[in-house]
């Protein structure tokens, strides 16, 4: 239905502007640094809350939610060449409401926005921008647009709005039924599972998606997905496929080996823009850092790779040592432009910049060793990248290998003191749900690994946890230096109560939290779930967020997988009866598409395998 709005709304024309409304900016000085940013723009932007919906249907506007975070190079272009524009300015506070949205913040609402626009557009991400009816249903969806493009559509929203507000809000209200609907259409009240079948479903269609020359899914922008590979690890270790094998560990070396990876610092980007893992998009996210430490620990041991735990140091030691906050806690993200707006500027180099750094002999070397030269890959300069061997470039210099690790230590430690000044902002803000998946990958480490700075780390985060993010009764979404940030969701208390799970599992560690992470996985299915589904959370303010059977892996695990899996092992018997029954009523969405589902996939087939699920 909305696919029919969008086409009238191109054919219709501007109105004029009006004067300055009563609407002030709310987000200056925001606790949020994403939401401080626009605290300087002339649109008068709203914090989320019932007073935006409440003033909605009081003046009859349409509400414009703009939802973003720190890390975000679009973002940024769009704030600059859009939000910070006098003329797009006066259009958003007079005819609509303005809502600027920190996505961290508010998975669960982004989250519907975003299938929204990704069901009316093909295509989705951020900045992400919705207008919602006066009622709270979305009417019509876009990411990044060119501000005169913006201008236009801003217009002829208005003017549409203004000629047609019932039948828009009616054709809103029935394309969220639709959408509804077709949810409901999967659900199977009594159905057997086939774990024999998923099993063989989700390897075949991975192989069947998986590029044989590059690795990764398909043949566009490369994600890590370190929930699927998760989920295929342990498919293949139970059950050894060659070819699965293959795609895996082709994968994997190509995430750690080219432009994904920050082969100087450590950690990893959020994607690349290429498929060949060339070009990076330059957020360095939390959860990244965890997801990718565990996935690399576990394919070390299932694909016998023991490179890769160098490959989990690197991005350990670079999380520890840059994106620690306070009280033991991490941060959420360091900003993909740099302090002169550059996107990744201060990860790339100029010929200037290394010869002022670098002697002859080191230049020849940096350039040898990390490809700093030919076409630059980007404006900005080279971007380092791992490519020729010791033994390599012990020929190219003349020199003895032995010599060769010394003179990177030193050609390496000035680089690294080189880009300080270069340094990416940093959104402080701690997230509870990504302080989780970083305690777990820091248990995980230190027992693979035994190195005693992550134990002393997952100490620290574990302290954080238990008393900075929960205050006796629930947890909270964040902590910033203002102090309490936003409302837990269901990821929260998945991911922290992992978490606190496996800290409590390591061998001989004294500080057990099990009766915390009882009232976690207690408090989680109370609140979240409902109806015979999920809610990823339950400070709703709009219609439509309803109840889902099988929540998808995104770039984190599936909430309620991580949930559900916990409870099958840690609940009460009451509570894992609950667990069995959630995870049987998600089979048919899981089995319509097991890639999208991977994690809840991978329990299905345990389900029935596993005794100790029984």
């Amino acid at each position: 239905m909305l696919k029919i709005v969008l086409p009238s709304l191109l054919l219709l024309f501007s109105l004029p502007l009006l004067a300055n409304s009563e609407l002030e900016n709310q987000v200056t000085n925001h606790p949020s640094p994403y939401l401080a940013l626009h605290g300087n723009d002339p649109v008068a932007w709203q914090d989320w809350g019932p007073e935006v919906m409440a003033r909605a249907k009081n003046e009859g506007k349409l509400v414009f939610i703009s939802s973003g975070y720190f890390a975000c190079h679009w973002c940024h272009v769009m704030q600059r060449e859009s939000y910070q524009n006098p003329v797009i300015a006066d259009l958003l506070n007079q005819y609509f409401i303005p809502v600027k949205v920190d996505r961290e913040l508010l998975p669960a609402l982004d989250a519907h926005l975003i299938e929204f626009v990704q069901r009316t557009r093909g295509h989705a991400g951020w900045p992400l921008n919705v207008f919602l009816t006066p009622d709270g249903y979305p009417l019509v969806g876009l990411t990044y647009a060119p501000p005169q493009s913006f201008l236009e559509l801003l217009n002829r929203v208005q003017l549409t709005w203004n000629e047609k507000p019932t039948q828009l809000s009616k054709m809103a209200r029935q394309a969220a039924a639709e959408i509804a609907a077709g949810k409901q259409s999967l659900v199977e009240e009594r159905v057997l599972i086939d774990s024999r079948m998923l099993h063989v479903g989700l390897v075949t269609l991975a192989l069947a998606m998986g590029n044989e020359m590059e690795g990764g899914f398909g043949n566009g922008s490369r994600f890590p997905m370190a929930p699927q590979w998760l989920t295929l690890l342990a498919r293949h270790e139970q059950e050894p496929d060659e070819k699965l094998a293959e795609l895996l560990r082709l994968t994997l070396d190509q995430m750690a080996s080219q432009g994904m990876r920050d082969h100087l610092g450590g950690g990893f980007f959020r994607y690349t823009v290429d498929p060949g893992w060339q070009v990076p998009h330059y957020e360095k996210m939390l959860y990244n850092q965890a997801l990718l430490s565990q996935l690399y620990i576990r394919a070390a041991e299932v694909l016998k790779q023991p490179d890769y735990l160098q490959v989990v140091r690197d991005t350990l030691d670079f999380t520890l040592e840059i994106l620690a906050g306070s009280e033991g806690g991490y941060i959420a993200s360091l900003s993909a432009v740099d302090e002169q707006d550059v996107e990744g500027g201060g990860y790339l180099w100029r010929d200037d910049q290394l010869q002022q750094l670098l002697t002859d002999e080191e230049l020849l070397f940096a350039v040898s060793r990390w490809r700093l030269e030919g076409s630059a890959e980007t404006d900005g300069g080279y971007l380092p990248i791992d490519h020729q061997t010791s033994s390599v470039l012990a020929e190219v210099l003349s020199k003895p290998v032995e010599s060769i690790g010394k003179l990177e230590r030193r050609v390496r430690k000035k680089l690294l003191d080189g880009r300080v000044a270069r340094a990416h902002p940093r959104d402080t803000k701690q997230l509870a749900a990504w302080n989780g998946l970083l305690l777990s990958a820091l248990v995980n480490a230190s027992e693979v690994l035994n190195e005693p700075r992550y134990r002393q780390a997952a100490n620290g985060l574990r302290s954080f946890l238990v008393t900075q993010l929960w205050d006796g009764k629930q947890l909270l979404r964040a902590r910033s230096s203002s102090g309490a940030l936003g409302h837990a969701s269901l990821e929260d208390y998945a991911y922290v109560a992992k978490g606190l799970d496996s800290w409590n599992q390591m061998s001989d560690n004294q500080e057990k939290d099990e009766s915390l992470v009882a009232q976690l996985i207690t408090t989680a299915w109370k609140r979240f779930y409902r109806d015979g589904g999920w809610v990823k959370s339950d400070d709703q303010l709009i219609p439509g967020m309803l109840p889902e059977r099988a929540i998808a892996d995104g770039s984190m695990p599936s909430p309620s997988a991580v949930l559900i899996d916990l409870t099958l092992r840690q609940g009460s018997e009451a509570e894992q009866a609950i667990a069995r029954l959630a995870l049987r009523q998600s089979y048919a969405e899981v089995r319509e598409n097991p890639i999208a589902h991977a994690t809840s996939a991978g329990l299905l087939i345990d389900l029935n395998q596993d005794s100790s699920y029984r």
